[in-house]
């Protein structure tokens, strides 16, 4: 089993809850346990540095809602929509790195799919706040190790795109903090410590 340390904080405006993952594969078992708390109507915000694992977190989440299509980065799309493949509902997988006003962010159209889908939505600070109230609010941060070698300069000029990203993040140990940060009604009720299990991280 993974020897991942846990903590619960109280945070000024949510309940926020600290994870850390031994690894990538405890990072997207995270994700899996973050997908059973979610439902049609959320959005859900990721941030954190370049390669820090917000994709690999985005995998476990797509790979327990049981959508169509694999659970990547989105940097030359902006917007992925993946299906549902069962009764639950679709994930709108967005990366709004590149947009740089709200305008930009408005004309994804996001709102017209928030009610009826998960909404995930990576480098979204300050710009997609006013979507709803109601959000998850999810950093990721290594624990140990730099990026080293040419992967982050790769993927800083945008020359191999996903494939370089996802080699960004096996350059260090794999340890994260992930900070998981509950606001607004939706959330009040919910029981956050369902992440804090380390035997479903292992």
């Amino acid at each position: 089993m993974s020897q991942d340390h846990v903590a619960n904080r109280d945070h000024a405006v949510g309940r926020t809850v600290v994870v850390e993952t031994a690894d990538a594969d405890a990072t997207r078992a995270l994700g899996v346990r973050l997908a059973a708390l979610l439902r049609a109507g959320d959005l859900v915000m990721l941030s954190g540095a370049l390669g820090a694992g917000k994709t690999t977190l985005a995998q476990g989440i797509g790979s327990a809602m049981d959508v169509r299509g694999r659970v990547s980065s989105p940097t030359f799309i902006i917007a992925r929509v993946h299906p549902a493949l069962g009764q639950g509902p679709d994930l709108v997988h967005v990366d709004a790195y590149r947009l740089s006003s709200l305008e930009e962010v408005d004309a994804l159209d996001l709102d017209t799919s928030l009610a009826e889908s998960v909404t995930l939505v990576e480098w979204g600070e300050d710009k997609v706040e006013a979507l709803s109230e109601s959000r998850l609010e999810i950093r990721v941060e290594r624990l140990h190790g730099a990026l080293t070698g040419t992967g982050a300069g790769t993927v800083a000029g945008g020359g191999e795109g996903e494939a370089a990203l996802a080699d960004l993040e096996e350059i260090d140990d794999g340890r994260r903090s992930v900070t998981v940060t509950a606001l607004g009604p939706r959330w009040a009720d919910v029981d956050l410590t369902v992440l804090t299990d380390l035997t479903a991280l292992a």
